[in-house]
């Protein structure tokens, strides 16, 4: 693929500004500066890399993102009432066209998902595809057995023509619950502890899958998704 390609699909702006960034001598390849925007580089070869203005950027056919959503970002490129998740990451990405994979209201923190892969995130919305995602939620007043059966057992919320029940749920503290739901309704886990007598005043997405957000993420924080991690999101496993 040669130099102008590359920047272009990695979200360096149009082609226009691609071959600029190249005349300018603005963009190295393994350290070394190329002014040529028609060089043919091997993108497959592990052992490829390239830098804008000194900053290191990996090439990546397809983006696939981890973010440990803060609370007051909203997942949408035109957010209404509070900063967009996309302003916590490089412009590239939006260049690109990532997107959230499915969303976390403003309030809501923790793991969120984000590609340029269409086939990828259709998969994970898709209600068709069953990907247990694990939620904790800080409660207004104790949890008891009764309000975690009843999210296991299921409950009625408003809209839906039968009960819904969480995979799992389970007392973290005193006013801390863990909870594990396949759908990704609207407000889901907010409305089934308000149904099951409680209310959510704090929620916060720690699994996807078999995919934990790790610890020494920091909220704001992002990350690329490996092979590895990428297995994880299909598994099952939830603890």
């Amino acid at each position: 693929m040669n130099l102008e390609s590359i920047l272009f699909s990695q979200g360096f702006g149009s082609r226009r500004q691609c071959r600029a960034l190249i005349a300018d001598a603005r963009v190295a390849i393994g350290g070394i500066v190329c002014t040529d925007p028609d060089a043919d580089f091997a993108t497959d070869d592990a052992s490829f890399s390239f830098s804008v203005d000194g900053v290191p950027w990996p090439y990546r056919e397809h983006a696939y993102l981890l973010l440990n959503k803060p609370a007051g970002y909203e997942c949408s490129r035109d957010p209404q009432h509070h900063l967009s998740v996309f302003s916590l990451l490089p412009p590239q990405f939006a260049e690109r066209g990532v997107q959230c994979v499915g969303r976390l209201d403003q309030d809501t923190t923790g793991l969120l998902l984000l590609s340029d892969d269409g086939k990828f995130v259709h998969m994970f919305t898709s209600p068709k595809r069953k990907v247990p995602k694990v939620y904790v939620a800080t409660t207004r007043h104790p949890i008891d057995d009764r309000q975690l059966s009843a999210l296991r057992d299921g409950v009625m919320l408003h809209g839906e023509s039968k009960a819904v029940a969480a995979i799992d749920a389970h007392a973290r503290g005193e006013h801390s619950l863990a909870l594990t739901v396949m759908e990704g309704k609207y407000h889901q886990v907010k409305r089934m502890i308000a149904a099951a007598g409680n209310r959510c005043e704090a929620l916060h997405r720690e699994r996807v899958g078999g995919l934990a957000l790790p610890a020494t993420l920091a909220p704001g924080a992002w990350q690329w998704l490996d092979e590895t991690e990428l297995k994880l999101l299909g598994s099952s496993r939830t603890g």
